[in-house]
């Protein structure tokens, strides 16, 4: 789905809660090739404490934009868990072929990845807006 080359970041707390969802579908009888595409990004993911994951990095329940390749249309979205998504308001599931292949790109990372129909796509992250592991610091580190 992804380029080896494509380093990708994801916290221990997301990384934890997706390797059960991933696990899950893996357990299914005919495996869906989104668990599989899950489970391919957090074997080769570089995990980090929330503390450590910067905030231009695509986390769950980010806000980010980004550019899709064919068209160069910036969409602007939310990576979600399945059952949260509506691709109406961008809340795109973390199940997706897309979802999977964003969990964990930092601003200004591009990545080439196979959507549902087996057709090739390209993604650049443009800018992450909201990171709500950094609004965990932040209140954390308040008096």
């Amino acid at each position: 789905m992804s380029l080896s080359d494509v380093s990708v970041i994801i916290s221990t707390a997301d990384h934890a809660r997706l390797r059960r969802i991933a696990s899950a579908g893996m357990r299914i009888r005919r495996v869906p090739p989104s668990a599989q595409w899950l489970e391919a990004e957090l074997d080769r993911a570089k995990v980090v404490s929330p503390s450590n994951l910067t905030e231009n990095v695509i986390s769950m329940h980010s806000v980010f934009d980004f550019q899709d390749g064919i068209t160069d249309q910036v969409r602007r979205a939310t990576l979600v868990y399945p059952g949260e998504e509506d691709q109406g308001i961008g809340r795109i599931s973390v199940l997706s072929p897309l979802g999977s292949a964003l969990i964990g790109l930092a601003e200004g990372q591009s990545m080439h990845w196979r959507g549902a129909t087996g057709e090739w796509w390209t993604l650049r992250v443009i800018r992450v807006i909201g990171h709500p592991e950094a609004r965990q610091k932040d209140v954390s580190a308040q008096p």
